[in-house]
């Protein structure tokens, strides 16, 4: 059972991207967002929505998204992601009882040993800046 599972039974309460990003920007000890807890990707239109209204604010800070899935389960999403920059999915569910692990990308154990971060690129942005030449 999840750790989260009673925070399910919660009434939904919507907060507003602007208050988010406002709350964000304010706090001058924030340097990543963090989206997680229970399931971030069922609201998957949400998260967007969010991570595209801080890139259009021109905040560039790390994104950080936990979900239970992996890669796999959710190329769709991962392609819609690869068009922001400075973005990072955590995934892989919990599993009791296995090994903790680092993981480089986040700096941080995860709780099982399946679980793993990937930093999304956008293969346009990734690509060199200058076409080879017959000279180089």
């Amino acid at each position: 059972m999840c750790q989260n599972s009673p925070i399910a039974q919660l009434p939904t309460i919507d907060v507003p991207n602007e208050e988010i990003f406002q709350r964000y920007i304010s706090d001058p000890i924030t340097q990543a967002i963090v989206i997680g807890g229970l399931e971030p990707l069922l609201q998957e239109e949400e998260v967007l929505s969010l991570v595209e209204y801080f890139r259009s604010h021109d905040c560039m800070d790390d994104i950080v998204i936990y979900t239970g899935y992996y890669r796999h389960e959710v190329l769709p999403f991962i392609d819609k992601l690869c068009v922001f920059e400075n973005i990072i999915v955590k995934f892989g569910r919990f599993i009791p009882y296995k090994n903790k692990r680092y993981d480089a990308v986040l700096g941080v154990d995860l709780a099982s040993d399946n679980q793993y971060a990937e930093r999304i690129e956008n293969p346009l942005l990734t690509r060199p800046s200058k076409i080879p030449t017959k000279s180089s």
